[in-house]
């Protein structure tokens, strides 16, 4: 593999993407095995929450690669840059906030609002702040509240390269930037304020400043990449190797006890540590196969055509399979759950529904939810995403940029 060919397109980690969605879906799911599966078991795919970990690594690797060698803090530059990123992400979270917000004007879902007025919700919402406060954190779409940790990555890692470039040691920032956080913690944890930093776990757990290490270990194999280059001496299997890892962490946070008031080993301070630290640190080595070795299984399946196709699509995947839109479609199922049986009423016959059978229905979800995200992918998201980086939004477009964005749409 060349380095030209890395620096257009890396489909097996784009497949990635699917795959860290479908691990968000198994941790949200999960439960409706229980009644089937050993409690370890049980335990252990609770803990598959990590396909965020793995989207924060992908970020950290994507746009340190992207971006780490030409970038400038000049504002013609971070008007590019900002494009670029408002394109790849916002307009469908924007539309499917919007989304849920109009569904709560229907059924007054109270999990949408958390008790703020629905106009000061969805402004939270809309403009990413309700990520920074513990007590709204999973209103709107929940599991939007990993966007604002994304965004805060965008907008700061201009500034972390320059300070990576002109003082070295990049490897120390994320800690500098988690104290940063530590000392907001004790700032305001004493002031009610929806649970803005309110208490370590909440910032660890659900902030950039907790979290930043996840996408400086992509952006530190990002780096090592562009001076290592991709051939190796060795065939050693990194991408075994790092798959194992990864899951040796999720059993590693299964096996913690769950603290009064929590829901996932995570939580405990060893589930912190392992989650963002050596977790991360596994999905690197994993990258590293990735991008570094040829003929592995794994690389052939994420590369997949059709598992590409899925991991275009999962960002929407991910901000829908949990909330309104699966509320809606579950309550179809059930809709026609009960009207097979009412047909089966009038036949006069007892017959078992295909709508009946919980861990089914959860299929035909999961399959719709897909199908849905490939149709918003190909018919709004993509073409949205093609017009603004080819607009005059925020910089004027020329025929010279407009040929070098083509390349990078779905980057």
């Amino acid at each position: 593999m060349s380095q030209k060919t890395l620096q257009n397109y890396i489909p097996a980690l784009t497949g990635v993407r699917a795959m860290a969605a479908y691990l968000v879906f198994i941790s949200h799911f999960g439960y409706i095995f229980d009644d089937y599966l050993p409690q370890s078991v049980q335990k252990f795919l609770r803990e598959f929450h990590i396909g965020v970990t793995i989207f924060f690594v992908l970020s950290g690797f994507l746009i340190a690669f992207r971006y780490y060698d030409n970038f400038s803090l000049s504002k013609l530059w971070f008007k590019k840059y900002l494009k670029n990123r408002v394109a790849r992400i916002y307009p469908m979270y924007a539309i499917l906030t919007s989304g849920a917000f109009v569904y709560y004007a229907f059924t007054h879902q109270q999990a949408i609002v958390e008790g703020l007025q629905p106009v000061v919700a969805f402004i939270m919402n809309i403009v990413f702040l309700r990520g920074f406060f513990d007590d709204l954190k999973f209103t709107g779409i929940a599991q939007g509240w990993s966007l604002t940790v994304e965004e805060c990555f965008y907008f700061s890692a201009p500034f972390m390269f320059y300070f990576a470039k002109k003082y070295g040691k990049a490897w120390l920032q994320p800690f500098v930037i988690t104290g940063t956080g530590a000392l907001l913690v004790l700032i305001f944890s004493h002031i009610n304020f929806y649970g803005f930093f309110g208490n370590f776990t909440f910032m660890m757990l659900f902030t950039f400043l907790g979290r930043c290490f996840e996408f400086f270990s992509g952006m530190l194999l990002a780096l090592y990449v562009r001076k290592k280059g991709l051939t190796r001496t060795n065939n050693f299997k990194f991408t075994y190797l790092g798959f194992a890892l990864i899951f040796a962490c999720v059993w590693l946070m299964s096996v913690l006890p769950i603290l009064p008031g929590n829901s996932f080993g995570q939580q405990h301070p060893l589930g912190i540590i392992t989650n963002n630290y050596l977790l991360a640190i596994a999905i690197t080595v994993f990258f590293y196969g990735l991008i570094t070795e040829d003929g592995t299984i794994l690389k052939g399946i994420l590369s997949n055509k059709f598992v590409e196709l899925l991991g275009k699509s999962s960002y929407i995947f991910y901000l829908i399979h949990l909330g309104y839109m699966y509320n809606m479609l579950n309550t179809g199922v059930n809709w026609l759950n009960d009207a097979v049986f009412n047909l089966y009423d009038k036949w006069g016959v007892d017959w078992v529904s295909p709508f009946q059978n919980e861990q089914l229905n959860l299929l035909y979800l999961f399959i719709t939810l897909n199908g849905i995200a490939i149709l918003l992918f190909k018919n709004i998201e993509e073409p949205l995403n093609h017009y603004i980086r080819q607009s005059d939004f925020l910089v004027k477009n020329t025929p010279r940029n407009l040929e070098s964005e083509a390349a990078l749409i779905n980057r």
